[in-house]
């Protein structure tokens, strides 16, 4: 195991133009990171730089307190799961895990046990002698986990590994990919779109855009307070609802349009007249009536999830979606009054796109 390290690293491919603007990041020893956003976001290209496979412009990459940045792959320690199983076909389970270790020279006897190991590791004994067409997708990811596993790494690098599978063997794989790591706690960084893989995998989360980290943290203060519109549009599902306005010349208002008016938890003298966002949870809101001053929301569609509903409709000149629960089933065409708990609210500068606190 050993910590992974990113000191003011770049990338632009024309010298001009930067992929990847200067990011700082530290991976502790044992820590699952992973790297979450669109795509061309810069993900995967941060990836391959620490594997190697691109070089930085600038800065410095470390693994286990050792500068990698002009390394070569094979001397870096790392080893790398990709979205494409990249399995040899005319060779069994057994070889393609021991493939790489045959390349670099490992006798039989060692190559056997750390085969097997993995093979134990992954529910893979009885598949050793299969070919990968006689596998299923679920296990030929395995199989190309099992490959990285046996060069006892010093850092795993997964590139989308789950991005072919279909959204059953999906959760199914999260779950093994968690007790994996539980398992061997080697240090990980771990590239997705997918928000759900790194909401459930993570220790922390990057969350991308553009080349740039938008915000680091832990999966929940990332969903509790997104550092930016970006992120708070990104991460949930579904998406939170965003209302541009501004704050009343006194301050104590947050104004949709010519009239909405909301009253803000406190006075914000120094706010008075900004132009912000105002973000809510479609979970956050609440059921309330005309009499206790809800805001109406003309349902346009329901969709029903089976342990929730989801109303959509519009309010303040925004698409607004609320999160209800399963017996609450209104009629398309209906009102619903609904609660904005100001408890639950998110306020953004909306030229800078960050947070207000």
């Amino acid at each position: 195991m050993a910590c992974l390290k990113l000191q003011a690293v770049t990338k632009s491919y024309d010298g001009k133009t930067q992929i990847i603007q200067p990011i700082d990041l530290d991976v502790a020893d044992g820590e699952f990171v992973v790297m979450v956003g669109p795509s061309g976001c810069g993900k995967s290209t941060l990836l391959r730089m620490v594997a190697g496979l691109e070089r930085t412009t600038s800065g410095d990459i470390y693994i286990d307190n050792q500068r990698v940045t002009n390394l070569e792959p094979k001397d870096r320690g790392i080893a790398m799961v990709f979205q494409n199983y990249a399995l040899y076909p005319h060779m069994n389970v057994f070889d393609n895990m021991a493939y790489g270790l045959k390349i670099r020279g490992f006798g039989k006897a060692q190559i056997r046990e750390r085969v097997e190991d993995a093979a134990r590791i992954l529910e893979l004994m009885p598949l050793l002698q299969r070919k990968p067409r006689e596998l299923s997708g679920g296990q030929r990811q395995r199989v190309a986990m099992g490959r990285a596993i046996v060069r006892e790494p010093a850092v795993f690098l997964f590139d989308e590994p789950l991005s072919n599978l279909d959204a059953k063997l999906r959760v199914q794989m999260r779950l093994e990919l968690q007790q994996l790591h539980q398992r061997l706690k080697t240090t990980s960084l771990y590239v997705t779109h997918d928000q759900v893989e790194a909401m459930t995998l993570a220790q922390r989360v990057i969350v991308m855009n553009k080349g740039i980290a938008e915000q680091i943290g832990a999966p929940a203060d990332i969903y509790r307070r997104p550092a930016s519109l970006f992120v708070a549009s990104f991460i949930g599902s579904p998406a939170m609802n965003l209302w541009s306005g501004r704050i009343s010349d006194d301050g104590c208002r947050f104004e949709i349009g010519q009239d909405i008016a909301l009253a803000l938890p406190e006075p914000k003298p120094q706010w008075r007249g900004k132009a912000l966002t105002l973000g809510v949870r479609p979970e956050h809101i609440q059921l309330a009536t005309r009499e206790t001053g809800g805001i109406p929301l003309q349902i346009s569609t329901l969709e029903l999830l089976g342990a929730d509903n989801l109303a959509h409709g519009k309010w303040g000149g925004q698409n607004v979606i609320a999160r209800l629960s399963y017996e609450h089933c209104p009629a398309i065409g209906s009102t619903l009054w609904l609660h904005l708990p100001t408890s639950s609210w998110h306020l953004f500068d909306s030229q800078s796109g960050l947070r207000m606190e």
